[in-house]
């Protein structure tokens, strides 16, 4: 049995995941001799621009998508707000959006301020979640409009790793003529996506959710879609974003989306075993705790666990004592003392919502890490609340 720990067990890969060394590796060349601009006319450029062409191609085949399709951009919060706001420059007659409860901050935050700073221009449906993280298909129906400009639906969760219907969703806007977005963040890499089979306009992605650099990331675009770029300047990404392509980073994604299609069922498979274990044994082992969302649809890398009766925050700061790295579900560390609005969105209850941790793990995880938490995890909840005022264990 394990008793203490040399090394950082690393359970927050939603957060940010490692930079593969095979990554590193494809990047080095293009941080040192290779670095021509990609739009230059000479070959010592055009070389460079060959590698973009060949990344860009990897990261098409990752999604079944055409590379004419893939625009890079810094981020995921870039490509969720490119697409949102092109659509509403779109059809600027359209004044209504679509989203969730539960979305990351990256479109949340976007569509409270086009609510807001906007004095209102735009009405935004949020739609509800049940206990388990799911969504209402008969809401979202009922909520589509002639007025809809767009439908924008992450596919994965970031806090639970419930995933959304969301190639129903788009066939239904699609019915309708509204366009539709998904942030993919955190499903790329972990499940199966064909684009070339589903009604998606829109897509984002985040290189260093699946092991790439942080600082790239990916709008898809499907073809023949009516597009307004965010960021106009030079010809770049064929006219969709200004600004030199960041090419070390994009042939980092490009390698990490090769290495991600290869690993795919290693996600599936041992993963979400070491998942599944990890979760069963905290849940066996720790009186009043409980998972948040779906049992079964669910990233495989992904457990969402509250702790009733203590702060998330302050089983974090123990848990770091025995380097294991986790999130908390509560927002307190940005400021606010209210609980994670996505567990709110939940309805979990105000005194497990607080102590809620997400554990997502990667590939680089082993059986031994798990079974370090479990041993670890059941003391610190325990002396955690002997001090609550709440704990009446």
């Amino acid at each position: 049995m394990a008793s203490a720990n040399p090394k950082t067990i690393y359970m927050d890969n939603n957060a940010t995941s490692r930079v593969a060394p095979e990554v590193v590796e494809a990047m080095m060349p293009y941080l040192t001799e290779s670095y021509g601009n990609p739009s230059s006319m000479h070959t010592f450029g055009g070389q460079v621009g060959e590698a973009v062409k060949t990344a860009r191609k990897k990261v098409a085949d990752l999604l079944g998508a055409d590379p004419e399709e893939i625009t890079f951009t810094s981020c995921g919060t870039e490509s969720d707000s490119t697409a949102i706001l092109s659509a509403l420059r779109t059809f600027p007659e359209k004044r209504h959006v679509i989203t969730t409860r539960v979305e990351h901050p990256a479109v949340k935050n976007l569509c409270d301020s086009l609510q807001t700073v906007t004095g209102h221009k735009y009405k935004v449906t949020r739609l509800k979640v049940d206990s388990e993280g799911m969504l209402d298909m008969a809401e979202y129906e009922a909520a589509l409009t002639d007025d809809t400009a767009i439908v924008s639906v992450m596919w994965a969760n970031n806090e639970t790793g419930v995933i959304f219907p969301v190639e129903e969703m788009a066939a239904m806007a699609k019915q309708r003529g509204i366009l539709f977005h998904t942030d993919a963040v955190q499903a790329v890499g972990k499940i199966d996506i064909d684009l070339a089979q589903l009604d998606i306009d829109f897509l984002s992605l985040s290189g260093h959710k699946l092991h790439a650099p942080k600082g790239i990331g990916v709008l898809y675009i499907k073809r023949g879609t009516l597009f307004v770029p965010f960021l106009t300047g030079g010809h770049q990404e064929s006219g969709r974003r200004g600004g030199t392509e960041n090419v070390a980073s994009i042939v980092g994604l490009g390698r990490a989306c090769e290495l991600a299609g290869e690993k795919m069922a290693e996600e599936n498979g041992r993963v979400k075993q070491l998942r599944d274990k990890l979760e069963e044994g905290l849940l066996a082992k720790v009186p009043k705790s409980m998972l948040n969302g779906h049992k079964t649809a669910r990233l495989p890398n992904t457990a969402n666990i509250s702790f009733e009766f203590v702060e998330g925050e302050a089983i974090l700061l123990h848990m770091n004592q025995h380097r294991i790295c986790a999130s908390s579900g509560s927002a307190c560390t940005s400021g606010s003392l209210e609980p994670s609005h996505v567990l709110r969105a939940m309805g979990v209850p105000f005194t497990a919502a607080h102590g809620s941790i997400r554990f997502s793990l990667s590939v680089y995880n082993t059986e031994e890490e798990v079974d370090f938490v479990i041993e670890k995890m059941p003391a610190i909840i325990a002396s955690l609340r002997k001090m609550s005022p709440f704990w009446k264990g």
